[in-house]
C-alpha cells in the first residue's frame, strides 16, 4: 500500500523548520528503502500558519514538528514497514 507525505512549504512552516524536515523525511526513506514506497508531496499552505511546521501522513495531520518528534512519527508509520 502506497502512502503519501504532504509537507507544508508555506513560508511561516518553511521559517519554523519544515526545510530541515523535508531533509530529514528524504534520508529517512532513502535509508530505509522506503523512496518509491512513499509520495512526498510539497504543499503552498495549509492556513495552519501558527500550528506549524505542518506535515501530514496518509491524512492524519501532525502539527509543531520538530526533529525529535518527526522521527518518532516517521518510525510509528514505517517502522514497520521497512523491517518486511
Amino acid at each position: 500500500m502506497a502512502s503519501t507525505i504532504k509537507v507544508c512549504m508555506g513560508s511561516s512552516c518553511f521559517a519554523r523548520g519544515n526545510i530541515q524536515n523535508l531533509q530529514l523525511i528524504q534520508n529517512y526513506l532513502k535509508e530505509n528503502g522506503l523512496d518509491a514506497e512513499v509520495e512526498l508531496v510539497g504543499l503552498r499552505c495549509c492556513d495552519k500558519c501558527s500550528q506549524g511546521p505542518n506535515i501530514t501522513i496518509d491524512n492524519v495531520e501532525y502539527n509543531n514538528i520538530d526533529k525529535g518528534t518527526l522521527l518518532d512519527i516517521l518510525e510509528k508509520h514505517f517502522g514497520t514497514a521497512k523491517k518486511e
